[in-house]
């Protein structure tokens, strides 16, 4: 997508408070999460004052909220860019920046119309900010002036469902952007991020593979843990990751709903395949297709996908067969067959690994028309294609066809993982799904070796394909995505949809492992009213413009799916191709236009809900504290008599939630459903509902 650069001069001849203006970022490297930039034609020097996070984590669902704080370092006033990476799947709720002193919240309009509420306000030497979408999920705004000397404070809050594999979640604060030549990432002051995680299932561990040293974490109870970080003059270039293990031995349901009295409710579905999937004792079939073109040198991405594709060939068994490819414009096999993996043939792939240069451009198709001549009868072949996605395409027509020949038996998948932040997710996400696969994507502070072992574990378990649901007397609509995609060992299928009654459903779950037919039903209770979880609206919608996007080609300005599009944006507050964010001096201005200020009630409703949520995990906070301060008339340093093991109090919870087991199976004294679910180990445990109110 191309959008019109704004002339500088022009910007500098009108005396504007603020200025904010989306630019194609095209070829210019970005800087690091959340950076202010002097730009213009006198350029000068800002310092990053401050960079706090604080990041809550409530049953796989993240908000965070950064608060940065810039300072002009000239004695003239600047011109600074703002830029800020959004992490995948992550839908931004709001976008704050302070002028005289006040908080400034924009709203979400059609983008032509906001262009021209925008170039209205210019004729008269008056700018609003005007904020656009820009590729893969980056904002860059324009701020002028700053003063001399003086700080410029921005605030961003975005939501997030984070990624799961196999128990672990993981949580990413991206830092690790390639930075603009010669720009100082460094924080003058501190840098700081503070993270509660809350979880219906237990945590069992807590841990950060890029900060291990730097994190403080502390155990509240078996479901809240607290983490946090503090850098003083810190260099900003480095991803924070955090990852958090679930105790959950058996595959389960988990719902959350979001509803206010008197309108249709929200509800958020994850289906999760746990432990005891059987393991396949079969040999498996690997092809590693692996980017070598020159957009891969950037950001170390080549260095991390040579030592993730090491990793993946220390996990390859004796009956494993595997061959590696690497391309650019053209692919070039290093066995041009597929070979077992003995200790001679990894020897010599490894050698290949380290004799690799990056250069010239992206050929995604003619690697995977390669690829797929690899697969055999009888055998299921894994594509694992390691790429940045940077072809200059977003899902050609040819791609589309190929993947389309070749998915349809079944026999070839192709798992994507993009290395590093700089990668196209939706190209990748997109040739995963398509094919029958996922996509993975490694963090440059993340750690590959356990990325790899994940990975391989997924493959080594049953996939339950042809997977349906169906929920009955709610009124269930809008379900997204509207075609399941296929269940891995511990790699969740997300669902969100609306309904329209609150009742008792019952959830039919239909799958299919290895040919074999199953399928259960459970019943829940929806809720009449639930304000804790009002991310999900938002996430809702979210979802389903990007599958509205998937259904036509974006160059048709006319197809109907645009104008869905502008409505869900325009209701939820979300930029897209067809949708601008516009912040306007003041509310009259608003009024002025005729622009509802759904994007301010809706902070309103979401900033009480975070209150309610902080509150009840201080007092969380406050019970452990209590129980490790020691009894002011305590007369013993040691007890006399041992001492019987301390009960815990019951936790206090934000939702509440039912648990029910249950197994696949049908009726009669011999069901063959029941037979496969005990041989593949295949049955839900317990679900959660996390209900606050019906």
């Amino acid at each position: 997508m191309k959008l019109k650069n704004l002339s500088i001069n022009s910007i500098l001849k009108s005396p504007l408070i603020l200025v904010l203006i989306l630019m194609v970022i095209g070829f210019k490297q970005v800087s690091a999460a959340g950076l202010l930039i002097a730009d213009g034609r006198f350029g000068g020097k800002l310092k990053i004052k401050e960079h706090s996070v604080k990041v809550t984590i409530n049953n796989g669902i993240a908000i965070t909220e950064v608060t940065q704080i810039f300072q002009n370092m000239e004695r003239r006033q600047l011109e600074a860019l703002y830029t800020f990476p959004i992490p995948k799947g992550a839908s931004v709720s709001d976008f704050s920046m302070w002028i005289r002193g006040k908080e400034m919240i924009g709203e979400v309009v059609e983008k032509k119309r906001a262009r021209q509420i925008y170039e209205s306000y210019k004729k008269r030497n008056i700018d609003p900010g005007l904020l656009e979408q820009v590729d893969f999920k980056r904002f860059e705004m324009r701020i002028f002036p700053i003063a001399a000397g003086a700080s410029q404070k921005v605030k961003i809050t975005y939501s997030q469902e984070l990624d799961v594999d196999n128990d672990w979640i993981t949580y990413l604060y991206p830092l690790a952007t390639t930075t603009v030549k010669n720009l100082d990432s460094k924080t003058t002051d501190k840098f700081s991020i503070t993270l509660d995680i809350n979880s219906a299932i237990p945590i069992t561990s807590l841990k950060s593979p890029s900060h291990q040293n730097d994190f403080v974490i502390n155990k509240i109870n078996d479901d809240y843990y607290q983490a946090s970080l503090e850098i003083k003059e810190g260099d900003l270039n480095k991803d924070v990751v955090l990852s958090a293990q679930l105790k959950r031995p058996l595959t389960g349901i988990d719902v959350v709903t979001s509803k206010t009295k008197g309108e249709d409710g929200f509800f958020y579905l994850t289906l999760t395949a746990g432990k005891e999937l059987e393991k396949l004792d079969v040999g498996m079939d690997y092809l590693f297709v692996l980017d070598i073109s020159g957009s891969m040198r950037m950001d170390g991405k080549i260095t991390q996908s040579k030592n993730t594709v090491g990793a993946f060939l220390e996990e390859l068994g004796d009956k494993d067969r595997f061959d590696l490819i690497t391309f650019n414009t053209m692919p070039k096999p290093v066995f041009k067959k597929l070979e077992f993996a003995s200790p001679e043939n990894i020897d010599k792939a490894k050698k290949r690994l380290n004799r690799i240069e990056t250069k010239g451009g992206t050929s995604v198709l003619a690697a995977l028309r390669l690829a797929y001549r690899y697969a055999e009868e009888g055998r299921s072949l894994n594509i694992i294609l390691m790429s940045d996605g940077m072809d200059g395409q977003t899902y050609p027509r040819s791609l589309v066809d190929l993947i389309n020949q070749n998915s349809a038996s079944g026999r070839s998948k192709v798992f994507c993982v993009g290395v590093g932040n700089e990668i196209n997710k939706p190209l990748l996400k997109r040739v995963a799904q398509d094919s029958g696969g996922f996509a993975a994507f490694i963090s440059n502070g993340d750690n590959f070796q356990r990325q790899a072992k994940s990975f391989k574990r997924k493959l080594l378990h049953p996939v339950a394909s042809n997977l349906s649901i169906e929920l009955k007397n709610i009124g269930a609509y809008d379900i997204t995505p509207s075609t399941l995609p296929n269940l891995y060992h511990g790699f969740p299928v997300r669902i969100y949809g609306r309904y329209k009654k609150s009742a008792e459903s019952t959830i039919t779950i239909n799958a299919n492992i290895q040919g074999k037919a199953l399928n259960k039903s459970v019943n829940i209770i929806m809720p009449n009213e639930d304000h804790d979880n009002p991310e999900i609206e938002r996430m809702w919608a979210f979802k389903k413009i990007q599958e509205l996007q998937k259904g036509f080609d974006e160059s048709n300005n006319q197809h109907p799916n645009i104008e869905k599009i502008i409505r869900l944006g325009e209701g939820y507050s979300i930029v897209s191709k067809y949708t601008s964010f516009l912040v306007l001096e003041n509310d009259n201005e608003y009024k002025r236009w005729k622009i509802s200020r759904r994007n301010a009630l809706r902070q309103k409703r979401d900033r009480r809900a975070m209150e309610k949520l902080k509150v009840e995990l201080e007092k969380l906070r406050e019970k452990a504290t209590t129980n490790i301060i020691p009894n002011s008339n305590q007369k013993e340093l040691i007890p006399s008599k041992p001492t019987q093991k301390t009960v815990k109090a019951p936790k206090a919870r934000s939702r509440k939630h039912r648990s029910r087991n249950f197994s696949f199976g049908g009726s009669g004294p011999v069901n063959p459903f029941l037979m496969i679910a005990i041989l593949f180990g295949f049955f839900f445990r317990k679900y959660n509902l996390k209900i606050n109110r019906k």
